[in-house]
């Protein structure tokens, strides 16, 4: 989803690098080690650093991918590479290395909402994909229904070269296309999560909120919202399965009651055996931090709903499992509008480390932080 309310690369001094692929799958609690927070409206190479809203991590050349969620609106969509210097206390500077465009398939720069709203992106995830040496992204597309002003712009999942340079797109399955009327993707609620499984011959994505046919969105009080990932063989571009994965409610009451409230999935991140690292954001108006869930998710044994049209005509019945591994608002600091997770560096110790980035949505007001865990088995 468009965010409401950050591209960067670790180098632990006191670290060794991890494959993308998880040593093993054993998560048993996250430890909170500390925050670096990225000063507002930095520049790098002629850009202002913002909405920073995927990262990735690339172990043999120690860098971080990060993409930027700007419809073109400041600079032209982009992502950064990125370092992270980090000492004994963690985090200690980031030193942005590169910027680089993501390209149209005509070789020019994504155009912004007032020069082509049709072709306007909406970025949110970026992954690298170690075996073909390319990056992938997700854009959200848009949806604005509004008489002659209506906009309907399909999501999309792209490949792209190191220097930003289109090679192809990942067909879409029919329940991702916009449309007018209430069927398919709600406006920025679209591919917010992207992630490779299974050494890079799997992906998953998935949709931040339910479509419509699956149900209502999250709200205070428990109820059907789910929402989709979809799994798909990376040779073929084909979408081999869709599983349902249930919202929790939002954290908090908005202020006014009828004000803008929100949780979704804006990440996810496969750690082996069909297992995922969920994120789940939830967002209240009148209150300005975040609340912060982190899940692991077991895809074995749920149900492939990709025949299944609607959830509300047919609901599923084995959906995806999921454990609580960490409620960020028990770690009692600011969690702002978190949006991106990665594997960083291993510790001396050797346990694996799990960096969040946050989008401030380019507003004084809000913060771009890394926050950097430590994995406990």
């Amino acid at each position: 989803m468009k965010s409401f309310i950050t591209l960067l690369t670790v180098v632990f001094c006191f670290s060794c690098a991890v494959s993308h692929k998880a040593q093993n799958n054993q998560i048993g609690s996250l430890k909170f080690i500390n925050e670096y927070e990225v000063p507002y409206n930095q520049e790098s190479n002629g850009t202002t650093i913002g909405g920073l809203s995927g990262i990735d991590y690339d172990a043999e050349k120690g860098i971080y991918y990060l993409i930027s969620d700007d419809r073109s609106a400041i600079n032209p969509a982009r992502f950064y590479t990125a370092k992270i210097i980090i000492s004994d206390k963690g985090i200690d500077t980031v030193q942005w290395i590169a910027t680089a465009p993501m390209l149209q398939s005509n070789g020019s720069p994504y155009p912004n909402s007032k020069q082509d709203p049709a072709h306007t992106p909406d970025p949110e995830a970026i992954r690298y994909n170690k075996k073909s040496g390319e990056l992938i992204w997700t854009s959200e597309g848009e949806r604005i229904v509004r008489g002659k002003d209506t906009v309907l712009e399909n999501p999309a999942i792209t490949r792209i070269s190191l220097n930003g340079k289109y090679i192809d797109t990942f067909p879409l399955p029919a329940n991702l296309l916009m449309r007018a009327t209430e069927k398919g993707p709600r406006q920025n609620g679209v591919l917010e999560g992207l992630t490779f499984d299974n050494n890079f011959k799997t992906m998953y994505v998935n949709v931040e909120e339910p479509l419509y046919e699956d149900g209502p969105r999250a709200d205070i009080k428990p109820n059907n919202a789910w929402i989709r990932i979809y799994q798909y063989d990376v040779a073929s571009k084909k979408n081999t399965a869709q599983f349902a994965y249930h919202l929790e409610p939002i954290a908090y009451p908005s202020t006014p009651e009828t004000a803008f409230k929100i949780n979704g999935v804006p990440d996810i991140y496969a750690i082996g055996n069909n297992q995922l690292i969920v994120l789940e954001r939830s967002f209240s108006s009148g209150r300005l931090p975040c609340t912060l869930k982190v899940f692991l998710a077991d895809l074995n044994g749920a149900e492939d709903i990709k025949e299944n049209s609607s959830l509300i005509i047919n609901p599923v019945t084995k959906p995806v499992k999921k454990k609580l591994l960490l409620n960020m608002d028990d770690l009692k600091i600011y969690t702002d509008n978190i949006e991106g997770v990665t594997f960083g560096p291993t510790l001396a110790n050797g346990h694996r480390t799990l960096i969040f980035v946050s989008d401030n949505n380019f507003a004084s007001f809000e913060k771009t932080q890394l926050l950097l865990f430590e994995i406990l088995p």
